[in-house]
Parts: structure tokens; C-alpha cells; sequence
């Protein structure tokens, strides 16, 4: 097993088997630019490279991590991908002297994380919301349609997306504000305009793109991956109250728009590579641009903690598995774009909410409380329908390996008051 210089507890979610990817700045001051996590530090990419450690690569001379993203290094595509991901391992590797011991080098090179402000590891120019669950999207059909009607006609055939909105989504730590919108109770003839009633979250993934397409070619799905630069942990905050009236026919708009959060480090396929596992069982057979040959999925455990202002210490509400989505990565990306949609660097897409069948791997409130019929109480006392001002939301997931774990850290957000509107 590969072991870095670096000393990194079994734990921690940043081996030498993980290296994620994300933009930081120095708290003490400085410009953003790309790093990658390692244990408890994060190794500044930018000053390596001015050191001529990557020279021997086709980043040399090109300045792609003195940047405020990641999209021109995403852009170069996967074979450069990986020719840094295996300089940035040689580099790191415990019998490795370059960086273990050169002390100027490694005081330039590495920053503690507690000591850096993570940022947003993209600009996002689109966002795609899928709705990739099959445990999701059956218990959200029954709750609304009964068992009979449980899935729409088009769920077993296609990955039913959205497009979103990438101006409102957030790093990971950024306060989110209860949204105002029209809702229309059950009791009221009229709609009525105020703070949403029923905030929640939606425990998802998302990958951004790397390469992207050009417009009016498709890509075939045996290719989708190499599109992929790498995995995030999403919530999509949600609205359900102002969904709820405003969705047909178009789907999501205010209920959604508001604010999705994102993990700041952004795991490569590569390092996911020793974890995958089949897809489920689809049924039946989706048409030909969407069968998928290779294994599909992933194994990593995903879990989702609640800490009101009342309580001393978070709480796990939830725990998934991301095998539980219904359709793959690749077929989102294969149904995506072949009526032609071009794909770029920097796009997100995510999953939508991640269920499996048991009630605690329910991915949002609106099931785990099914409905605000079974509310969810917490160790003092307090019980909750739906997310209540001050609650804090963490998410965090992570691929188990034999002695390490390959993971995503943390996305988290805390509800603030909606603003009073006169």
C-alpha cells in the first residue's frame, strides 16, 4: 500500500490513495489557488510548480494552478490528469527525497488546513439536477400519488433532470437564509406569500465536468466518464412548501434556487477506482445510448448529522449509500447530451437525493419525517418535521479501503432567519 511522508491517521479522509483537488487562499493573505489535500494539510500546488517540480509535465510553463479555479487544468483532459495525479503521488511517496527533504520546499509547498479559507473549486457555468434514485423517487410518488402511481411513465426509461441554478450554489460553511416564496396550504382556497414552512435538504453527489463537447454532438456513453474530473458531496436546499405549488408544469424554480452547497475538495475517478460495484439491476433494459457495460457505480457510505442551537454535539439523521442511485453517472451524462447539449469545463451535475430502502437511509427530511407524519427526535428532547432556524446540516462521505479511507470531508451550512420583507 502506497504510504505518504506525510503522516495521515487511518481515519483521515486525504491518503496518498485520495489526493482531491480544490481552490484555497492562506488565511494570513494571499491569492487563491489550487491545492491538493493530504492528511491535515493542504499541498499548494501553485508554489510546486514554480519550483520546477512538474516540470517534466504538460502543465509546465501553462500557470493552471495560480488560478482562482480549477477549470483550465480541467479542460487539458484526462490524460494529463493523470500524468499530475502520478507526479503529485511520486512527490508525496515516503521514499521520495525532492519534497520530504527539501525544508524551504515543503514550508512553501504545504499549509495546514485549519490555516486556509476553502473556495469554490469551480466556476460553474450550468447546473444539472438529476433525479437518479429510484428508493427517492418511489417514496416521494407514493407520498404524493399512492403506491399504484408511485413512478412517473418516463422514471424506468430515462434519468429525469432539471436544469438548476449556478449562481446560488455556495461553498461548504456558507449560511443559507430560509427562502420567501407563494405557497398554498391545504386549508386555504388562495395561495399565501411568506418564509418557506417546510425547509429541507437533499443529500446528493455531484461530479464536475472536465472536457466538455461540442454542441450538436453527443457523447456516447462509453466515453462519459472521461469527461468526469471528479466527485463532490451536494445539498440541494429545498423549499417544499413553495415547490409543492409552484412545480407544474415546469419543475423546480424559487423552491430550489435559492442555495446548494458543495464540498470544497473534488475527488478524482481515479482515486474511486478500487471501489466500484455494479449499478442495480435496471429493468427494463433502457434503449441503446443508455446501456452501460463497465460497473457503473460506487461503494461510499454517506451520512447526514443535524445540530439544532439546543444541542452540545451534532446528531447522524441519515445514512446512504451512493449504490443506491438507479442510473450511473454515465448515463446521466449519455442522456444529457445527445439531443446535442454541449457540456463545458467547470459544469456541475448531481445526482439528486440519494435514498436506499431502510427509513435512516432516506436522503431528505421529506421522507425520513415521511411527510411531517413520523418527526424525528433528537437525543434532548426536540423534534423536527422539517429544518428549523440555527439548524446546522453536515454531510460527509467516504469509500472504506483496507487500512485507509478515500474521502470527500464535509459539506455543511447553517439556516438563517428569512429576512423580514415589508
Amino acid at each position: 500500500m502506497a504510504r505518504s511522508f506525510i503522516e495521515v491517521e487511518p481515519d483521515s479522509h486525504f491518503p496518498i490513495q485520495n489526493l482531491p483537488y480544490g481552490v484555497f487562499r492562506p488565511r494570513q493573505g494571499g491569492l487563491p489557488r489550487i491545492g491538493v489535500a493530504i492528511g491535515n494539510y493542504v499541498l499548494d500546488l501553485a508554489a510546486l510548480d514554480r519550483a520546477g517540480c512538474f516540470d517534466k509535465t504538460a502543465v509546465s510553463g501553462k500557470a493552471v494552478f495560480a488560478r482562482p479555479s480549477l477549470n483550465a487544468f480541467m479542460a487539458m483532459g484526462r490524460p494529463v490528469w493523470s500524468e499530475l495525479r502520478s507526479a503529485i503521488g511520486r512527490l508525496l511517496d515516503a521514499e521520495e527525497p525532492t519534497l520530504r527533504d527539501n525544508e524551504k520546499l515543503r514550508t512553501a509547498a504545504l499549509h495546514l488546513q485549519s490555516e486556509v479559507e476553502m473556495l469554490l473549486p469551480a466556476e460553474i457555468g450550468d447546473y444539472t439536477d438529476f433525479y437518479a434514485s429510484k428508493a427517492h423517487a418511489t417514496h416521494v410518488g407514493i407520498m404524493f400519488r399512492g403506491k399504484e402511481n408511485a413512478l412517473m411513465p418516463n422514471w424506468l426509461h430515462l434519468p429525469v433532470g432539471y436544469h438548476g441554478r449556478a449562481s446560488s450554489v455556495v461553498i461548504s460553511g456558507t449560511e443559507v437564509r430560509r427562502p420567501h416564496g407563494q405557497m398554498k396550504p391545504l386549508d386555504s382556497a388562495v395561495p399565501v406569500f411568506g418564509p418557506s414552512r417546510q425547509l429541507d435538504f437533499e443529500l446528493e453527489m455531484g461530479w464536475l465536468i472536465g472536457t466538455g463537447n461540442e454542441q450538436g454532438m453527443p457523447i456516447p456513453i462509453e466515453e462519459a466518464e472521461d469527461h468526469i474530473f471528479g466527485l463532490v458531496l451536494v445539498n440541494d436546499w429545498s423549499a417544499r412548501d413553495i415547490q409543492a405549488w409552484e412545480y407544474q408544469p415546469l419543475g423546480p424554480f424559487l423552491g430550489k434556487n435559492f442555495a446548494t452547497s458543495l464540498s470544497p475538495w473534488v475527488v478524482p475517478l481515479e482515486a474511486l477506482a478500487p471501489f466500484r460495484v455494479p449499478a442495480p439491476k435496471q429493468e427494463p433494459d433502457p434503449l441503446p445510448y443508455l446501456r452501460q457495460k463497465k460497473l457503473g457505480s460506487f461503494d461510499i457510505q454517506l451520512e447526514v448529522y443535524l445540530q439544532s442551537e439546543d444541542l452540545e454535539r451534532q446528531e447522524r439523521i441519515a445514512a446512504s449509500n451512493y449504490s443506491n442511485l438507479y442510473w450511473t453517472i454515465a448515463q446521466q451524462i449519455a442522456h444529457h447530451t445527445v439531443g446535442g447539449c454541449n457540456l463545458q469545463p467547470g459544469d456541475l451535475l448531481a445526482s439528486g437525493t440519494i435514498s436506499g430502502p431502510d427509513k435512516e437511509s432516506r436522503g431528505c427530511m421529506l421522507e425520513l419525517t415521511w411527510r411531517g407524519m413520523e418527526p424525528l427526535r433528537m437525543s434532548n428532547g426536540e423534534e423536527r418535521v422539517w429544518l428549523a432556524d440555527g439548524d446546522r446540516l453536515t454531510m460527509t462521505g467516504w469509500c472504506q479501503g483496507d487500512g485507509y479511507k478515500v474521502g470527500f470531508g464535509e459539506v455543511t451550512g447553517r439556516v438563517l432567519p428569512a429576512l423580514r420583507l415589508t
